[in-house]
């Protein structure tokens, strides 16, 4: 949920990423009501047949036709086994265990099916190691890959918790970034850019660090602004300073095509009320 808040400091579209608001409505709960007769389990399978055609078109790295190819049958099947199978102990959500039993059963009939012959062996990655053990170098590869993205995932969770508790030293908290943000993108632009000079000039930030006042006068001489827009947006301004200058390499990511935009602009533009 932070990461989507902070997506939105940047203008960011994360309405996609924002989980239901009725906790009945998740997978995981309408799970346990399916398996104590309280919901149906073919309304369920049905609302999720997009994001089975989508783990199955994932996998086959090809478009999957829910009416004509078989794979898609197969992860239908393996949706309901993981309904019936699924266990909120074991610490993983629901879809992410669903995933992982459409993969095993398509696995299996990739290895079973042999009637195409541009088709290769599942089997023929395996490969045999020092110790004679059986591993197979896609499986490793996306054990590797899944690995990574875990590591950069809690590499986020601990900058937006550092990020957050710099914030809080001034009278911010990273909750409120999004109602900060400006809504027009060449407002957003121009304050990024007036930011970006701030945190880069060190007697001046310096300054700040220490009195918790941002040099104003100065601001407005250098990018041709008023008083009232440097105040009015005050606390956007010391965010995305504090972001330029902070050990925050995950989250200084989203500020790269914004800077790039910044560097292609000869002049400043106003700011919209």
């Amino acid at each position: 949920m932070l990461l989507v808040l902070f997506k939105r400091l940047f203008g960011k579209n994360g309405a996609a990423l924002t989980p239901s608001g009725d906790e009945r409505d998740a997978p995981e709960a309408r799970v346990e009501r399916i398996r104590a007769g309280e919901d149906s389990r073919d309304d369920f399978i049905a609302a999720y047949e997009p994001y089975i055609a989508k783990v199955t078109s994932r996998f086959c790295k090809r478009y999957i036709d829910p009416s004509r190819d078989d794979e898609f049958s197969i992860a239908l099947s393996a949706f309901d086994e993981a309904i019936s199978q699924y266990s909120s102990h074991a610490g993983k959500s629901f879809l992410g265990f669903a995933e992982t039993v459409i993969r095993r059963r398509l696995i299996d009939y990739v290895r079973r099916e042999q009637r195409h012959s541009h088709t290769v062996p599942y089997s023929a990655f395996d490969s045999t190691d020092e110790e004679e053990q059986t591993i197979n170098t896609i499986e490793l590869k996306e054990a590797m890959h899944r690995h990574a993205i875990n590591q950069e995932a809690d590499a986020r969770r601990l900058e937006i918790a550092e990020y957050n508790s710099c914030l809080n030293q001034y009278g911010i908290t990273f909750a409120e970034l999004p109602g900060l943000s400006p809504k027009h993108a060449d407002s957003r632009e121009l304050l990024m850019s007036i930011s970006r000079r701030f945190a880069a000039t060190s007697a001046q930030f310096e300054s700040f660090t220490l009195s918790q006042k941002l040099p104003i006068k100065e601001m407005c001489a250098e990018a041709g602004v008023s008083r009232k827009t440097i105040e009015r947006n005050r606390k956007y301004i010391i965010a995305i300073a504090i972001l330029h200058n902070g050990d925050f390499p995950c989250l200084q990511a989203y500020l790269q095509p914004m800077l790039s935009q910044d560097e292609d602009n000869d002049g400043v533009k106003g700011v919209r009320a």
